[in-house]
């Protein structure tokens, strides 16, 4: 390994980070409504996918009850995204990416459950900080609720898929597990069309994108999706979790400042917005650097006692 190599692989995940922090904006970028984006975007993904597979003979199958799980938990991550870009859509992607900042605490609180353990002290306290910086932003951004509680919801259902994968990913192929999950994301969506085009889309399903929607939807599909996740695969390989996760948090913070940079005055928020938002993000940094110090103080107390 070469000697700059840690410096090359810490930057490519800030890269990484920057795409999903792009993502949002995307979203706004697309013509199409949610739904109809994340049909697209997961049909892109699972076509892109299967081709890999294809192309490298790489075995994909697994048991039949795991493939309805992986499938089931796809449909979570179908609402998730709908969400998210509905989110966007009613009100900013700086909005969007502010409630998405809660995403590391719901996970904190649901890992505990679902590893039947007590939730410590120290993650209410933190969830509790969450909430102070949500009320900050509802006090000094009222007219822009609806999408913050969209986001908030759309950063639940990832924590769930999160808490989910992380055992999933530990019997499972994670390119496997991703093109399942896509699948079972398309199908949820491509069930969903129906349903909503009749009873909510007062103008009808929008399922033939503009031309430069084709650029943003490949480039949410390939791009933010296939290659962003298998990268960050890769990446975990050389770089500690505890490094990823807290890079990871830095995605909001990201994608606001885009946001800003490519809508200009239409994402230009007050000072309570970003005052709200930093409190969120104190809060999400504080998680990984607080578990971290007690890891190593759990490790120097053992060599102690060695």
């Amino acid at each position: 390994m070469q000697p700059d190599s840690p410096v090359k692989d810490y930057l490519m995940l800030h890269f990484i980070v920057l795409i999903w922090g792009f993502t949002a904006i995307l979203g706004l970028l697309i013509s199409i409504p949610s739904l109809e984006i994340v049909f697209y975007r997961t049909l892109i993904a699972t076509g892109i996918l299967g081709l890999m597979f294809l192309w490298r003979k790489t075995p994909i199958r697994v048991s039949q009850g795991a493939l309805l799980k992986i499938i089931a938990t796809g449909f979570i991550i179908s609402l998730h995204w709908v969400l998210f870009f509905g989110a966007a859509r009613v009100s900013t992607a700086s909005v969007c990416l502010a409630g998405m900042a809660t995403t590391s605490l719901w996970t904190a609180l649901l890992e505990p459950i679902a590893n039947k353990r007590k939730v410590k002290g120290f993650e209410i306290f933190l969830g509790l900080l969450v909430i102070v910086g949500l009320y900050v932003i509802f006090r000094f951004e009222l007219d822009y609720w609806l999408g913050l509680l969209m986001a908030i919801a759309s950063a639940f259902l990832s924590a769930v898929f999160t808490v989910i994968n992380g055992r999933f990913a530990k019997q499972h192929n994670p390119f496997v597990l991703t093109f399942y999950e896509m699948f079972g994301a398309f199908l949820f969506s491509g069930l969903l069309l129906p349903f909503y085009g009749y009873f909510f889309a007062d103008e009808g399903l929008q399922m033939v994108p503009k031309a430069m929607d084709w650029l943003w939807l490949i480039l949410l599909g390939g791009v933010c999706t296939v290659f962003a996740f298998s990268v960050s695969v890769e990446l975990m390989r050389r770089i500690t979790a505890f490094a990823v996760n807290l890079t990871i948090n830095l995605e909001p913070v990201y994608g606001i400042i885009l946001a800003v940079l490519i809508f200009g005055e239409k994402e230009k928020m007050t000072g309570g917005f970003y005052l709200g938002t930093l409190i969120i993000l104190v809060s999400v940094l504080i998680y990984p650097v607080y578990n971290y110090y007690l890891r190593r103080k759990s490790k120097g107390n053992k060599l102690l006692r060695a």
